[in-house]
């Protein structure tokens, strides 16, 4: 048997920047064991398969998987395959044209807007479906500094301080002083897994607020090396739940306010992520991820 694949470049308007993604055409046959070998195989953050909605009026149900396991929800696996699913099933494009894509993660059903350009990439947005909630066990400034070889007061700056949220999937989130800091950042204690799999924590989102570009309004990192993802150069899942650290610490009054977050600078794949956080008598209201998606490559699967 063969199954078609494709491959993508997410949050990135051009290829070889953003964040690589392998989707899998007619997955339904496939159990959960060989879809996690073949996600080891592509070596990348996440691979997609795509299988026959339960929904006659979705567009396509998927799994996504990282080399170290199953995810219930991320984000440039939503935005890169509803994309290619668009383009798909849409090939004939005049100009600019606008898409809706229906997935079923295992999450729940997400709704994925689509612009359709006929020369260049994609560009999608979806409401994150699980706001942010807080979940306690970040660990001390101390611990944080010696797990990513820093320095205690090189973690933290202005009123930000480490904080675990979910928003779908388990993040902590640390801050650092500066740029500086986050090119040192990295994952070398030893105990680094055993810490995260204890708090339940997927990754590590290391940021500061010295974005390369004047267009941007943070840079950070994703460290998860405990579930098979070294480093992630994008992470729309973690930007996800990145909205309450904003709405949190930067006192957000009611309203919409957006955020554009760079990631993947340190690994030559410059990424852009957009935030749109919706504040609602000083709560979040909603949340909206968006970036672009442009394809790489296709091939064949032979199982």
């Amino acid at each position: 048997m063969k199954l078609e694949f494709h491959t993508l470049d997410v949050f990135a308007n051009k290829r070889f920047g953003g964040n690589p993604l392998a989707v899998v055409l007619d997955a339904d046959m496939l159990p959960a064991s060989l879809m996690q070998t073949i996600a080891c195989e592509f070596n990348l953050s996440e691979t997609v398969f795509v299988m026959k909605p339960r929904e006659a009026t979705h567009s396509a149900r998927i799994r996504i998987f990282t080399p170290g396991g199953e995810l219930p929800f991320a984000g440039h696996p939503t935005i890169g395959t509803a994309a290619l699913l668009a383009e798909l099933r849409m090939p004939e494009i005049n100009g600019e044209r606008d898409a809706i894509i229906l997935l079923e993660e295992e999450i729940g059903p997400l709704r994925v807007g689509l612009r359709l350009r006929e020369h260049g990439a994609a560009h999608g947005e979806f409401v994150v479906p699980k706001l942010p909630q807080v979940v306690e066990g970040a660990p001390s400034k101390e611990d944080l500094a010696s797990l990513l070889g820093l320095i205690p007061t090189e973690v933290g700056f202005e009123n930000h301080q480490a904080i675990v949220l979910d928003a779908g999937n388990v993040i902590l989130f640390v801050p650092v002083a500066g740029r500086q800091c986050l090119d040192r950042a990295s994952p070398v204690n030893p105990q680094w897994d055993e810490v995260m799999a204890k708090a339940g924590i997927l990754g590590v989102y290391v940021y500061c607020r010295q974005p390369v570009h004047t267009t941007s309004h943070f840079q950070a990192r994703m460290f998860a090396p405990h579930s098979g993802v070294l480093e992630d150069p994008a992470t729309g899942s973690a930007v996800a739940a990145f909205a309450g650290v904003v709405q949190r610490f930067d006192n957000l009054p009611d309203g919409n306010h957006k955020r554009v977050i760079e990631q993947g600078f340190q690994m030559g794949r410059e990424s852009f992520i957009g935030l749109s956080i919706g504040i609602s008598h000083g709560r979040l209201d909603i949340v909206h991820v968006s970036g672009d998606a442009v394809r790489v490559s296709r091939g064949e699967i032979e199982i």
